[in-house]
């Protein structure tokens, strides 16, 4: 008898599996993923109700915020200098291809109309759909639009939070009911696929909160979150829709690119990242600005033009995209010191856009002197640190070269191409404090 159960059981595991894997993006989707890995950067909004505390976007987990205290937000978030136009604007002139804004965070703050909820921007003293002014203004300005979508909630007794790691002390004791969560979000889901044009993608985040931390051994959620409806849901109203998940793990069946949350792939600096990077789907890293996400008043750590243009070319280098983080502020300004900085990312990439735009990465292992990112048959060497020796060398590199020159003067470069590897001899190089680029022309 228990031999037969066992059976039994192991076949319905195994068909549940094997549903779960039948996952076949469409054409549109295939089309799509290109599409996105030749964007290479984007801009992250995170912005919402707990703006106006002034302290990230955690601060309701963080201080305990009770869900009745935490409401009367609805009251006091106003933001009258939100201008999509110029939101939309700083992206483009930064070099930006597209924007992952915050539709919904962890304490479950809609920014948009829904019908599905009373705690929503729409019920403020604003009472304007910003999703649906930004998704215009996206259009306007060809660029491309991505919504990210909280799967975790502090707010909502229905959803698991007994077993969740986080928002354990925001006040709720009615039991949770996942099967009616699962249909509150379905219903939002799919009235942000069908009320605010293309989707680029749908960014998850919060399947941690049901989870071991970080490095456990045992990552396996303590939820049935039931991607399956989820996802095919989501490709089934945009099938180019590209989904992704901040699960800090390898890809489920049905995503469409994998994220790494403060690393780029092969790091683990956060301690979050301990997953391989997929070779079959697009990858994206995303950071910030200063050291937080959503709007925090004392934090001033901003990080230069020149670190966030060497993250970008690590990223590129990597075959990676890179998602930047603004955290706006409450009355719907993104901060001049974002501003300012995002300008300067956008002047260098003006001048030398083409060595990151379209290109793919992987070509050569980091090394010390930087990055290689390529293109078609050019091959561009991007050169951030110089260890003063008069030559780089690139290991292990086989493709024939033609020519070498400097990007920004065009003279010619020396180099020798052994069994070993590419020597290219730098003696000489005009001087370009943040990235000196050298293109090779390959067979």
């Amino acid at each position: 008898m228990y031999m037969k159960s066992f059976v039994f059981i192991l076949m319905i595991v195994s068909c549940s599996l094997l549903s779960a894997q039948e996952y076949k993006p469409a054409s549109e989707n295939l089309a799509k993923r290109q599409e996105f890995q030749d964007m290479k950067f984007g801009m992250f909004i995170h912005w919402g109700a707990s703006s106006v505390l002034g302290s990230g976007e955690w601060v309701m987990n963080n201080r305990n915020i009770l869900v009745k205290d935490y409401s009367r937000l609805i009251n006091v978030f106003n933001p009258q200098q939100f201008d999509a136009a110029k939101w939309v604007s700083i992206a483009k002139n930064a070099g930006m291809k597209y924007i992952v804004f915050i539709t919904r965070h962890h304490d479950g703050f809609s920014n948009w109309d829904t019908k599905f909820s009373d705690w929503k921007i729409t019920n403020t003293a604003y009472n304007k759909d910003v999703v649906k002014m930004l998704a215009e203004e996206c259009r306007k300005q060809n660029i491309k639009l991505g919504f990210y979508y909280s799967l975790l909630d502090w707010y909502r007794s229905d959803y698991p939070y007994e077993t969740g790691r986080t928002g354990q002390n925001t006040g709720r004791t009615a039991k949770s009911n996942y099967d009616s969560y699962l249909q509150f979000m379905k219903n939002q889901l799919t009235e942000l696929l069908t009320n605010y044009g293309d989707v680029l993608s749908i960014w998850f985040d919060g399947h941690w909160d049901q989870t071991n931390p970080e490095g456990s051994n045992n990552r396996n959620s303590r939820i049935d979150w039931k991607y399956d409806e989820i996802y095919s849901l989501i490709h089934k109203l945009q099938p180019q829709c590209l989904i992704g998940n901040n699960h800090h793990l390898s890809p489920f069946p049905g995503e469409d690119f994998q994220m790494f949350e403060k690393d780029l792939p092969g790091q683990n600096k956060s301690g979050l990242n301990f997953q391989t990077a997929s070779d079959a789907l697009p990858l994206e890293t995303c950071e910030t600005m200063n050291g937080s996400w959503g709007y925090n008043m004392t934090d001033n750590h901003y990080k230069s033009s020149k670190a966030l243009i060497h993250y970008l070319i690590n990223a590129a280098g990597r075959n990676t995209n890179f998602l930047l983080n603004v955290g706006p502020m409450p009355n719907g300004v993104i901060q001049p010191e974002f501003e300012d900085t995002l300008k300067l990312v956008g002047n260098w990439l003006n001048k030398y856009g083409e060595t990151i735009y379209g290109t793919r990465g992987n070509v050569n292992e980091p090394q010390e002197w930087g990055m290689v990112t390529s293109k078609n048959k050019t091959i561009y060497v991007h050169m951030m640190n110089s260890d003063g020796k008069p030559y780089i060398f690139l290991p292990g590199f086989t493709a024939k070269v033609t020519t070498a020159v400097s990007f920004d003067s065009k003279q010619k470069i020396k180099f020798k191409q052994q069994p070993e590897g590419l020597f290219i001899y730098t003696e000489g190089l005009p001087v370009n404090d943040v990235d000196n680029i050298i293109e090779l022309t390959c067979k």
